[in-house]
């Protein structure tokens, strides 16, 4: 899917005036069963199958919450196939209205900034279940997961699940992932993709049950793992290009532990520095070509890779300070691009963005952010960081050391960890002291 973009200087930019709120529109069976119709090519390529658990329970025109797992555009496609004829509403990233916003609209969609504090969101779901008694279709990752695996949920997804007190249902998908991986985004891959909607919670269990267990339901329900998932159903991927882009997520050699060197092409993924050199096979685990393999799980690397970046962030190591090309968006019209600039991030400060010939002097803390958009070949433009607040959005295009966008999303997502297991020492000890 490719995205709308235009030239303009930034000073043009900030002239444009916000877009007016716009309240959820009911949908429309026209519209529904239009969408039903595109989706059906895709899936039916896909050897799409799908399955209902427990769905009796919810009323025929009860509206539910729905949440649903977050690995490619298809996703999209599987919920209007799978959900039809139900009433629902589905909540969209603000820049998937880019030149759209009509047609967005009429299919029931309504925009939210990612990873931005948003009450008016919460407004918007409640206004969709109570007034416009249609269920709420909700990715609550926000982003591709870009190895397989769950994307980091935020904290306060159970306060909000409890608070709705409407039914949970989730629905699930296998093989979207595969079938076309956020690290590659350019072909799709042959992988049968199977869906599950399942009836979750009931608003009365809701009502009896704590954060916490709600939290671990909601744990155990968004845990997946779509290579072992492939290994468990030997299903085989045998198309010559499978490892296109995994260096992106990879970007660290376990043999050499340089970072930055590290190359894909076809079905081999390999370390320019030290020239080591891995398959990823038919069935989706890595081999060394030579030598020891460190790790044959992709997710095992990333989480390694995770740990890494963990022990830069303690030891006051991590950072960096990169050139880049710098889009904005204000409006539902198009991404702007505005110039060139720089972008720097570490624990301290957070995102610092300028540029512009100093027009742009953004600044986002890492207390605000518990991850961030940082995906490879966003839109088929390029490797992306994104960060904003209600009035813009600013994604910046590193120039240079672009293996940092495969990196800063760990870094955020555990320096706040971190900042949050500070903040917990820090009631602990002041709790220990009031009771001395």
């Amino acid at each position: 899917m490719k995205i709308k973009t235009r030239a303009k200087s930034y000073d043009e930019v900030m002239a444009i005036k916000p877009p007016k709120h716009q309240k959820p529109k009911k949908t429309n069976i026209f519209w529904q069963t239009l969408t039903k119709i595109i989706s059906q090519p895709a899936l039916i390529s896909s050897h799409f199958t799908h399955s209902e658990i427990g769905m009796e329970k919810l009323g025929k025109n009860e509206p539910a919450l729905i949440l649903m797992n977050h690995s490619g555009f298809t996703d999209f496609e599987i919920a209007y196939s799978m959900l039809y004829p139900k009433k629902f509403n589905t909540v969209a990233a603000y820049e998937t209205f880019m030149g759209l916003e009509w047609l967005m609209r009429a299919i029931g969609c309504f925009s939210t900034r990612k990873y931005i504090s948003d009450l008016q969101l919460i407004r918007d779901i409640k206004y969709c279940l109570t007034k416009n008694k249609s269920s709420v279709l909700m990715y609550p990752e926000a982003v591709y997961t870009l190895d397989g695996t769950c994307v980091t949920l935020p904290s306060t997804l159970a306060k909000f699940v409890k608070m709705l007190e409407a039914p949970l249902c989730l629905l699930k998908t296998n093989g979207v992932y595969l079938h076309v991986p956020a690290y590659g985004y350019v072909e799709n891959r042959d992988v049968p993709i199977h869906a599950e909607l399942r009836y979750v919670l009931s608003p009365e269990e809701i009502k009896r049950m704590s954060i916490e267990e709600i939290q671990e339901v909601l744990d155990r329900e968004f845990s997946y793992d779509e290579f072992r998932w492939q290994k468990e159903n030997n299903i085989v991927i045998d198309e010559p290009f499978r490892a296109d882009g995994l260096h992106t997520i990879l970007y660290k050699c376990p043999h050499c532990q340089k970072e930055g060197e590290m190359q894909s092409d076809g079905i081999h993924l390999s370390c320019s520095a030290c020239g080591k050199t891995w398959e990823l096979t038919e069935l989706g685990y890595l081999k060394a070509t030579e030598g020891k393999t460190y790790f044959d799980h992709v997710p095992d690397w990333y989480k390694w890779e995770r740990e890494c970046v963990r022990r830069e962030i303690l030891d006051g190591t991590y950072g960096f300070d990169v050139p880049c090309e710098i889009m904005m968006i204000v409006d539902t019209k198009a991404l702007y691009k505005v110039g060139f600039g720089r972008l720097s991030h570490n624990m301290e400060d957070g995102f610092h963005l300028t540029g512009c010939d100093g027009k742009i002097d953004y600044r986002q803390s890492s207390k605000s952010m518990y991850t961030c958009e940082a995906t490879p070949y966003w839109y088929q433009i390029g490797d992306v960081i994104g960060m904003g607040n209600s009035r813009a959005l600013y994604f910046a295009f590193p120039t240079e050391q672009k293996e940092v966008v495969g990196k800063v999303k760990l870094a955020v997502e555990e320096i706040y960890k971190i900042l949050e297991e500070q903040k917990q020492a820090r009631r602990l000890e002041k709790y220990s002291q009031t009771n001395e």
